[in-house]
C-alpha cells in the first residue's frame, strides 16, 4: 500500500472547511492530520460538525492556526482562510518544503497592483503571485501537476471561466460586451454572522449585489483574456438565490459570424471531449444547480439566438464544491501525484 498523504486545513469552520471535512471522510490516499481554527481550538471535529460522530475523522482535535506544527506534521496544506491571511501562511509554509492549495484570493490575480486595487490591501508575498498556478485543471492540468503552490478559483469565475473558454478559444464570439449574469446560493456568502444571509432576509426574494464591482471581476477578465489572447473587460454581474448551494450563469455574447446551433454544440463538446468534469448538455437541454449539488461537475448548455446573433451560454456548479472544497481536492491530487478524482464524489445530493 502506498504511503498515506498527510494534510492539514487551516480554517475548519467556515462552509468550505466543513465541505472539505466531509470530502475527506472518503479519500482512500490522503487524510487530515491537522485541523486549525482560534475560536474552536480544543475541540474534537466532531464536536462542530455531529455528521462526522462515529467516523474516525471525527475525533481528530482542532487546534490553534500554527505554520511550524503544520510544516511539521503535514505534505500538504489547505488554506481556507480569508484574503490577506493565506498570504503570509502560505509563504512560511512553502518555505519548509509544504505544497499549498490556497482557497482565498491571495494567489489568484497575476498583478500586485490588480490585487491590491480590489481586495483594497497590500500584498505582502508578491514574489509569489509568478509562482502560483492558477487552479482550473480543465485549462492548467500540466502546470498544477508540477506545482507546489495552487491558487484555488473562485465560485463564481469557475463557472464564468469554464463557460466562456471553448468559444474564445474557438474566437466565434466577439470579445467586446460579454455580459455575465451570475447567481449563487447564500453560502457563497460565507458562514459568519451576516444580516443579509439570515434566512428570513434571504427566503422568498432575490436580488442582486456588489454591482459594478464584485472581486472576482479582475480575476474572470485576467482567465478570459488569456484564452483570447487580447484583453477583455466585462460586464459581471451577482445575485443571490434564496437556495443553500449552487451557481447559476447565464452568459450573452455576440457570434462573429453566423453560426448554427450545431457547429457551436460541437465546438464545445470536442472541446470537453478528455475533461470529464464538464458537462456539455444535449441541444435544447439547459442546466439545473440541483443536478450538480455536492459534486465537481460544472453542466453547460447552449443557445443560439439567430434574430439577435447572439450566444447564450448557461452554465452551473456548486459553489462548495466545484466552486471551492472539491477543486482544492482536485488540485492537492494533483500536486501529489493522486488522481484527480480520487475522493471526489460523482453523484449530487438529490434531491
Amino acid at each position: 500500500m502506498s504511503q498515506i498523504i498527510k494534510a492539514g486545513l487551516v480554517g475548519v469552520t467556515g462552509y468550505t472547511g466543513m465541505e472539505l471535512a466531509r470530502l475527506m471522510v472518503h479519500h482512500s490516499s490522503m487524510e487530515l492530520v491537522r485541523v486549525t481554527s482560534r475560536a474552536e481550538a480544543g475541540k474534537k471535529l466532531a464536536d462542530i460538525y455531529p455528521f462526522l460522530n462515529q467516523l474516525p475523522l471525527g475525533n481528530l482535535v482542532i487546534t490553534q492556526p500554527d505554520p511550524a506544527d503544520l510544516a511539521e506534521e503535514c505534505d500538504v496544506v489547505f488554506l481556507a482562510v480569508p484574503h490577506k491571511t493565506a498570504m503570509g501562511i502560505a509563504a512560511v509554509l512553502l518555505d519548509k518544503g509544504v505544497k499549498v492549495v490556497d482557497l482565498s484570493a491571495d494567489f489568484r490575480i497575476n498583478d500586485k497592483a490588480t490585487y491590491e486595487e480590489w481586495y483594497d490591501v497590500k500584498h505582502t508575498e508578491a514574489g509569489l503571485l509568478s509562482e502560483a498556478v492558477y487552479g482550473l485543471p480543465e485549462l492548467y492540468l500540466d502546470q498544477i501537476m508540477g506545482a507546489r503552490l495552487v491558487a484555488n478559483p473562485g465560485c463564481y469565475p469557475t463557472s464564468a471561466i469554464l463557460a466562456l473558454a471553448p468559444a474564445l478559444s474557438g474566437k466565434f464570439i466577439e470579445t467586446e460586451d460579454i455580459v455575465i449574469d451570475a447567481k449563487s446560493g447564500t453560502s457563497g456568502a460565507g458562514r459568519g454572522k451576516n444580516l443579509g444571509t439570515l434566512f428570513c432576509e434571504v427566503h422568498d426574494s432575490f436580488r442582486a449585489y456588489g454591482l459594478p464591482r464584485h472581486r472576482h471581476t479582475p480575476e474572470i477578465e485576467q482567465e478570459i483574456s488569456k484564452l483570447a489572447g487580447t484583453d477583455i473587460i466585462v460586464s459581471f454581474n451577482t445575485h443571490l438565490l434564496p437556495i443553500d448551494r449552487g451557481i447559476l450563469s447565464t452568459i450573452y455574447t455576440k457570434l462573429t459570424g453566423e453560426m448554427s446551433l450545431d457547429a457551436v454544440h460541437q465546438a464545445y463538446t470536442d472541446f470537453y471531449s478528455d475533461k470529464p468534469f464538464v458537462r456539455v448538455l444535449p441541444k435544447g437541454q439547459l442546466p439545473e444547480t440541483r443536478f450538480v449539488k455536492g459534486t465537481v461537475f460544472c453542466d453547460i448548455g447552449l443557445v443560439v439566438d439567430p434574430r439577435t446573433n447572439r450566444l447564450v451560454i448557461i452554465s452551473t456548479i456548486d459553489n462548495l464544491c466545484r466552486g471551492a472544497s472539491g477543486q482544492a481536492l482536485m488540485n492537492a491530487n494533483l500536486i501529489c501525484g493522486l488522481d484527480v478524482d480520487e475522493g471526489i464524489p460523482m453523484a449530487p445530493m438529490m434531491p
